[in-house]
């Protein structure tokens, strides 16, 4: 029996035994980790700053302030008288002009002087008139080469001098080479003049074609991209007040243009029927008298006085000086600073002094009619 008890405990102890054993290891799982494929960002390329304009090869032009060829702006600038009759009209090659000059002559009427810096390519420009001898004092203030056909006998004497370098059609030695008439013209408003002429002519003469070292310039510019606004009057319409043609200005907003007007009509270029137009106008009162029974008139180009400056829509009252004959004149502001006038084309009246109250500024060309229609 007691042998029998021994085998059943044997045997249970061989049961626990196995019940005992090692539990099968489950192997560990690892955490499922989200992979991410790298993917390459592109790299911005740096940008390219624009070049600058460095405006190599230019250089500031004096008439206009603007940046032209580098040779072309140390050229001595080209005056041309230009007639204004009825008659006259259309001009030729005036648009092409940087500067105008609108002067009294004897009849109440006036005369123009247009004055080219670049004369390339015009085949015609005219017509070409004869000389004043106040004209030739303000051609002198842009050291410019002075073009006409005849002149007064006022003139005489000026045109005479060793430093006036003038191109008349008087001139035996030029008439030929330089001018030509126009068939469908009559005399005298037929006489023109092209590039090729007037090289051929400032050949013939021999004269200096590169401004004087002691050029310095007539206008004060305003920087590139910069404005002269005026804070004065607006000035949309402006009448200067010259009896016969009596001329306006129109303001363009859209350009920022002054559009002219003369003998009731558009004043255009016969070359490109383009209407005139410019940046600036200047109006420069003087003194003045009359030199003989015919009316020839005297005037004054250094009485200094009054004018305007017009731009932009507005205008502000300027006073001007000019040193001797052939110096430019200066501009300034009622506060005694010279004036900066905008980079362009300008339009100088000359006026004679007593009519000042012939000038007037209009919102509207409705409103410069029923002026004019109320005159005397």
């Amino acid at each position: 029996m007691k042998k029998r008890m021994i085998c059943l405990l044997l045997a249970a102890c061989m049961l626990t035994t196995a019940g005992c054993g090692k539990k099968k290891e489950e192997p560990v799982k690892e955490p499922e980790v989200e992979v991410k494929e790298e993917t390459e960002t592109p790299k911005e390329e740096p940008k390219e700053e624009e070049p600058k304009d460095t405006h190599e090869g230019m250089a500031k032009s004096y008439l206009s302030g603007e940046w032209i060829d580098e040779e072309l702006a140390g050229k001595r600038p080209l005056a041309v008288m230009i007639g204004n009759t009825s008659d006259a009209l259309p001009q030729y090659g005036i648009s092409a002009a940087d500067v105008i000059y609108e002067v009294p002559v004897e009849g109440s009427y006036t005369r123009l002087m247009a004055i080219f810096q670049d004369y390339s390519g015009l085949e015609k420009i005219g017509s070409v008139r004869s000389c004043r001898h106040y004209f030739i004092y303000f051609a002198r203030e842009f050291d410019a080469l002075y073009t006409h056909y005849g002149q007064a006998v006022y003139a005489e004497p000026v045109l005479a001098r060793e430093d006036v370098h003038n191109l008349s059609g008087m001139d035996s030695t030029l008439e030929s080479i330089m001018f030509y008439r126009d068939a469908n013209r009559k005399a005298p408003h037929n006489a023109f003049i092209s590039e090729e002429g007037i090289k051929a002519g400032i050949e013939k003469k021999q004269y200096r074609t590169d401004l004087a070292d002691t050029y310095s310039g007539h206008y004060q510019f305003a920087d590139d991209d910069t404005q002269v606004q005026l804070s004065g009057e607006d000035a949309l319409v402006v009448s200067p007040g010259y009896f016969v043609n009596k001329p306006w200005f129109v303001y363009n907003n859209e350009d920022g243009l002054y559009y002219r007007y003369e003998f009731k009509d558009k004043q255009i270029d016969g070359a490109n029927e383009k209407q005139l137009a410019v940046k600036n106008i200047l109006v420069q009162y003087c003194e003045w008298s009359k030199k003989d029974e015919n009316g020839y008139l005297d005037i004054n180009t250094t009485s200094g006085g009054d004018g305007w400056y017009i731009t932009n829509g507005k205008m502000e009252k300027v006073t001007w000086t000019k040193a001797n004959e052939d110096s430019p004149a200066r501009y300034f502001d009622e506060s005694g600073n010279e004036i900066t006038i905008n980079q362009g084309k300008t339009w100088v009246c000359i006026v004679r002094n007593n009519y000042q109250d012939r000038f007037g500024v209009y919102a509207t060309e409705e409103e410069l009619s029923e002026a004019r229609a109320t005159e005397q």
